[in-house]
């Protein structure tokens, strides 16, 4: 709901200014970036980010995806099943080229709604923890704001891998944007 109280960004200082319901039609963006962060995996809340990221990305704007691997993979080698070090390297590397394949398919879906809508595109995948990963490259500059998506509903099925969101917060020297999850 829309009080009489909320200042538009723009006003002056002391200037008080009604919003009005025009202000949040869908065709008309409250945020606009011109390169964007997106921190995205494929589950629903990432989808959904990555929705809000590419219809608030300025026109000729650029999106780098980022794909963090977390770093609990890295074990996974069956090892309470297969008993030998060839079966260990064999399912280590079939479950590596596993996750290479489907980052590498959805990063061409978003890639190609990037490019339809004349955004230039760029992905990076890197292991280790999520939080910790993104820190690190919004570190590195460039991006006018992050966007990911907010953890899954309890009891919706699925990998549990929170994003430290607390860290990010501490750490950031640009906006963050939490897109809700579709389901809520």
């Amino acid at each position: 709901m829309i009080r009489e109280t909320d200042v538009r960004p723009d006003a002056a200082c002391g200037e008080r200014q009604v919003f009005s319901s025009d202000d949040f039609s869908p065709d008309k963006n409250m945020i606009s970036a011109r390169t964007i962060l997106l921190a995205s995996h494929g589950t629903a809340g990432a989808r959904a980010a990555e929705k809000v990221a590419l219809d608030i990305c300025a026109d000729g704007g650029r999106i780098h995806q980022l794909v963090v691997v977390p770093d609990l993979w890295k074990g996974m080698l069956g090892d309470d099943w297969l008993n030998n070090a060839a079966v260990h390297i064999r399912f280590g590397r079939y479950v590596e080229n596993q996750l290479q394949r489907e980052i590498a398919e959805h990063a061409a879906v978003v890639e190609a709604e990037a490019t339809r809508r004349r955004l230039a595109y760029s992905c990076e995948i890197r292991l280790g923890k999520p939080a910790e990963s993104l820190a690190a490259v919004a570190a590195a500059g460039g991006h006018d704001l992050i966007v990911v998506g907010s953890p899954r509903p309890k009891g919706a099925p699925g990998l549990r891998s929170r994003l430290a969101t607390e860290l990010l917060v501490r750490t950031l020297k640009v906006p963050l944007l939490v897109v809700p999850h579709p389901d809520r």
